[in-house]
């Protein structure tokens, strides 16, 4: 058995939710979210899920080291609009305005910085770029498709530039 997680407990309605962060994604224990929702989830609503937002991981809740199944934060939200109910919409505002951002501040501090992606958009295209110790990079496959589209980089040929040159522009 692997090192088990330390969750931590969030409270909503005098109902207990451990939820982890594992590679800075969000993860919640499943029993816990059917008793906020008012549902048995079971391994049968599980396997409605892609295989990415479902987990077995082995986590320590109150003393105990237990394997409990987890959901990703996508995952809730999945199981929370398959079972929509009009009530459910504070539970998602409560997951995504105060139990994520609080697990994401609680991390430790960046001491060991480690990279992390983004996404720069263009209407004409967009390009995944790597932060890491505070300098962008990106793909060097990316390169000729980043350099084609740059404005300042066009070459033309020297018939344009001179016919550009005798009309005055």
């Amino acid at each position: 058995m692997s090192e088990p997680l330390l969750p931590t407990r969030f409270t909503r309605n005098k109902t207990h939710l451990h939820a982890v962060l594992v590679e800075n994604q969000a993860w919640f224990c499943v029993h816990e979210l059917g008793r906020l929702m008012g549902k048995h989830l079971d391994e049968r609503q599980l396997r409605k899920l892609d295989a990415d937002q479902r987990q077995l991981m082995c986590v320590e809740l109150f003393g105990e080291t237990e394997e409990q199944w987890m959901v990703s934060e996508s995952g809730v939200y999945a199981l929370l609009i398959y079972h929509y109910c009009p009530e459910y919409r504070q539970l998602r505002e409560w997951v995504t305005l105060q139990v994520v951002p609080t697990l994401r501040d609680a991390r430790p501090s960046r001491s060991v910085e480690r990279p992390t992606l983004s996404v720069l958009s263009w209407p004409q295209m967009s390009l995944s770029t790597l932060h890491w110790q505070d300098e962008p990079w990106i793909r060097l496959r990316d390169m000729p498709c980043l350099l084609a589209n740059d404005p300042f980089n066009r070459h033309e040929s020297w018939w344009r530039k001179a016919s550009r040159l005798l009309r005055g522009g």
